[in-house]
């Protein structure tokens, strides 16, 4: 699963006068979460740590965490482990600590980070990340909105759409033989559908 786009969670807690700003964003790859990771540093000069965790693809394939000179694992692997229990992938959290003056302890803060992550995504809305099978599908104007509505109807995803001398729709699904035999049964065999290899796509959870 993943953070539906658009979806910029964010929470604020405070522990013994110490601050913890958390933020995530749903990224793509690596370089864009080190991009989100340096905004919240330029962001917020003024802050003591900036403490990280990210995890990246749908095995999940790649997974990070930093705690930006906090005690070693009291910070970075507390809020990576909170993305995992959520079986989150293609997300960075940042969570920035302003000093309040009063020391936490090694297990204080592993709370507190975690406990941070786990404000943000309370209440988040996320999307299921699926590899699905795409089909080119090229109609007659006259055709297209109706055959189009009918798919939708069906389950089947529809994940844009050119307009030209034909309406080519771009679909996804996950049983590309029904689909065939669902448009060859709308058009009365008249178009054939083309295999164009998968797509990752966003599905309600």
């Amino acid at each position: 699963m993943t953070l539906a786009p658009g979806c910029t969670p964010g929470a604020e807690i405070e522990v013994k006068r110490s601050r913890f700003l958390a933020v995530l964003r749903r990224v793509s790859d690596e370089e864009a979460a080190r991009v989100v990771i340096e905004e919240a540093r330029r962001a917020h000069r003024d802050a003591r740590h900036h403490c990280t965790a990210f995890i990246l693809g749908p095995e999940p394939a790649i997974e990070r965490s930093n705690d930006d000179g906090e005690p070693s694992g009291t910070a970075g692997a507390p809020m990576l482990e909170v993305l995992r229990g959520n079986e989150i992938s293609d997300v960075v959290a940042v969570v920035t600590r302003w000093f309040g003056g009063t020391l936490l302890g090694t297990g204080g803060l592993a709370r507190a980070y975690a406990d941070a992550v786990r404000e943000a995504l309370a209440g988040v809305r996320l999307v299921r990340r699926s590899e699905l099978s795409r089909v080119d599908l090229a109609l007659p104007h006259a055709d297209a909105g109706r055959i189009e509505t009918d798919l939708r109807a069906a389950g089947v995803q529809v994940i844009g759409a050119d307009y030209g001398t034909l309406v080519r729709l771009r679909l996804a699904t996950g049983d590309p033989a029904g689909l065939a035999a669902r448009i060859a049964e709308l058009t009365t065999g008249a178009v054939v559908p083309t295999a164009a290899g998968t797509v990752w796509v966003d599905l309600p959870v």
